[in-house]
């Protein structure tokens, strides 16, 4: 269980933190020193009291007409979401999407270090992506290059065996882009990001508008 749930933190609220971070993350930069609950709710996109409700659980609380300190505030959630320290990283699977996390620069600012690459594409095997050598799961060493974070880039058919080779290598948590359920000891934590699923979402609200806008041009 995560430190946040034992200490009473609602899993929602653990949801909404990194988009608070990357809002005050972006005040800060700008040179803001302070911020207002309603500025930084409008720029997370919920209602102010929830995002007071969120920071309570965190034990801060914004002065009256002063607002948040940005800076302490985002180094409260950076070290509440574990970011004071670098997670290491490994990716599995090579695709387009695999090779696009492992460019992307976003991850080391966030507080994820990739450390290793894997596939089982034996041409793939060997090749250097954005610095670092593509091995086989089963290759990598955890006393050698240990990793607490694992991302699933795979087809779905290879995504279990590929998570309980992550669980063997002592990964306890897993990031899937692969569709379907992962069965995985009760102590590792699994996040789903569902492409097809997100955009199913979408086009169910697209097509509940375009039946409003249709009601209402029918109605005389």
């Amino acid at each position: 269980m995560a430190e946040s749930a034992r200490r009473g933190v609602p899993e929602a609220t653990v949801g909404r933190l990194p988009e608070y971070l990357r809002a005050l993350t972006t005040l800060a930069s700008h040179g803001r020193r302070s911020v207002s609950s309603e500025e930084l709710a409008a720029l997370t996109g919920v209602r102010s009291a929830q995002l007071r409700k969120d920071l309570s659980h965190l034990g801060s609380y914004g002065v009256r007409g002063v607002g948040y300190d940005t800076t302490r505030l985002a180094e409260q959630i950076s070290a509440e979401l574990g970011l004071s320290q670098d997670w290491p990283v490994v990716i599995v699977g090579m695709g387009n999407l695999g090779r696009a996390l492992a460019s992307y620069g976003g991850l080391a600012s966030r507080g994820f270090r990739v450390v290793a690459l894997a596939d089982t594409d034996p041409t793939v095997v060997g090749t250097s992506v954005d610095g670092l050598v593509v091995q086989r799961l089963e290759d990598i060493d955890p006393r050698r290059t240990p990793v607490s974070v694992g991302v699933i880039t795979t087809p779905a058919a290879a995504a279990q065996p590929v998570a309980d080779e992550l669980v063997r290598l002592g990964v306890s948590s897993i990031l899937s882009f692969a569709p379907g359920v992962l069965q995985v000891p009760q102590d590792v934590d699994v996040r789903r990001v569902d492409l097809g699923t997100e955009l199913q979402i979408l086009a169910f609200h697209q097509h509940q508008r375009s039946l409003s806008r249709a009601t209402g041009e029918g109605v005389s």
